[in-house]
């Protein structure tokens, strides 16, 4: 038994035994380690991909989406690719992107619904109509109006002044239009959402809601009267706090009367009105 572990320690001893066995290792180490990059390289991945053509800010379903199998290497050098189906579905092509027919799907490709640009067209019920709104600090309450809020629409109208700076009749009606409108976005002078940066409070340009088409045509005729001074102005209400406020209601039909007196009648107007 000693001489066995004498000639063990001798053996170990010997340099060029040492030099051999570390050869040897250091071959079985890259031997392993390039069998082992090989098959990594080679072993497929299932990934999903487009069996359609997808237009560009359109939802993706699951029957958009089939699976192949590539290479796991493939992966490794693209981090872009997106591995799992569950990623994709229900997701939304960016505003500026088409996948094509058998193409892979890409993060850069793929966003929520709120990070479309124009993604306030997808909110809104069927048959309204988007009305954009000009509004400033003071009109939005120091920028107190947040989308999803629900908001009354107010109108003002006065006799506007001649040609010799006098006005024939000086009376203001002031009167509650709409109510129950939701506030849909709120936008910044460069389009921007005004929200954007809870940091840095950006100043409101625009409100954006929507409304029925027949309310949305009395928006824009009161806009446009040109022998009346009229503004539109909003006001946030308790109806925000609600579960359920309700549907967009018109509030005055004296208002929605005057409008109408004092602006050509279309056919369609003469519908909404016999209803």
């Amino acid at each position: 038994m000693n001489n066995l572990v004498v000639g063990i320690k001798k053996f170990f001893t010997n340099k060029n035994t040492v030099t051999v066995v570390g050869v040897i290792l250091v071959i079985v180490v890259l031997y392993v380690g390039y069998n082992m990059r090989i098959n990594q390289a080679i072993t497929p991945i299932t990934v999903p991909y487009a069996t359609q053509d997808i237009d560009s800010r359109t939802q993706i379903t699951e029957d958009m989406i089939g699976t192949m199998e590539i290479p796991q290497d493939m992966v490794n050098n693209n981090s872009d690719i997106i591995t799992n189906s569950a990623d994709v579905i229900d997701m939304y092509t960016s505003g500026d992107t088409l996948i094509p027919e058998g193409s892979l799907f890409y993060k850069r490709c793929v966003v929520t619904r709120d990070q479309l640009p124009d993604s306030i067209i997808l909110d809104y019920p069927k048959g309204y109509v988007l009305y954009n709104l000009d509004v400033d600090m003071a009109s939005s309450y120091s920028n107190s109006i947040y989308p999803g809020n629900y908001i009354d629409i107010y109108l003002k109208v006065q006799n506007a002044q001649g040609a010799d700076g006098t006005v024939d009749d000086d009376r203001i009606m002031v009167g509650k239009l709409l109510s129950n409108v939701k506030v849909l976005a709120v936008f910044d002078s460069n389009g921007n959402n005004a929200f954007a940066n809870v940091e840095e409070k950006t100043a409101p340009s625009q409100v954006i809601f929507a409304v029925p088409e027949e309310y949305h045509i009395l928006l824009r005729k009161a806009e446009y009267l040109r022998a009346y001074e009229s503004e539109i102005i909003p006001v946030p209400t308790a109806e925000s706090l609600e579960d359920e406020p309700g549907d967009v209601e018109l509030s005055s039909e004296d208002l929605r009367n005057f409008i109408n007196n004092v602006t050509a009648m279309t056919e369609e107007d003469l519908s909404y009105t016999q209803q």
